[in-house]
């Protein structure tokens, strides 16, 4: 998959109801959605460090600052170094919300419900963590994840990618 048509999954993912741009509320909902399907408390330390690095990774997108995000400025923000500056801290957040005893690794139904918590169905769930968990040890750890949802969004490849073909989802 070539890098626009996998920054046009992931903006569609974001742009949760399909308006064409992604709001501030729309994108600052992720960790909210993430931290309700995975049992947390709105005061716990991971969910406020999700937020915080949801806010930077926004205020990083909204180039015009006008708290709407188009395709346009999401296309030309996404890429290497806004994933390592930003994305990757927001994205680790996430993944620590949802590895609830805290190993650095995902079983498959904790894998399943970050997923769904973040647009995708279980079925692509399912297949992402069968592409991630490349020794059969039924964990996916956190710099696998990470390293894949980069290689999507950098180049349009990567172990997940897979999970797409199906849906208009993204692995982010």
């Amino acid at each position: 998959m070539d890098t626009i048509t996998a920054k046009r999954h992931i903006f569609t993912m974001l742009d949760a109801d399909g308006d064409g741009v992604v709001s501030r509320q729309e994108y600052l909902t992720r960790p909210e959605r993430a931290a309700a399907a995975l049992g947390r408390d709105a005061g716990d330390p991971l969910v406020r460090a999700a937020r915080s690095a949801h806010e930077r990774v926004f205020a990083s997108m909204d180039a015009d600052g006008d708290d709407r995000v188009t395709f346009e400025e999401y296309a030309a923000w996404a890429g290497a170094g806004a994933f390592d500056e930003v994305c990757r801290q927001a994205l680790g957040s996430l993944f620590d919300l949802a590895d609830a005893d805290a190993d650095g690794a995902l079983g498959r139904a904790e894998f399943t419900r970050l997923r769904a918590a973040l647009g995708n169905s279980a079925d692509n769930a399912a297949k992402a963590f069968d592409a991630l968990d490349t020794d059969g040890d039924g964990r996916v750890d956190r710099a696998a994840y990470l390293a894949s949802i980069r290689g999507f969004v950098t180049d349009g490849a990567s172990a997940m990618a897979e999970a797409l073909h199906d849906r208009a989802g993204s692995p982010a």
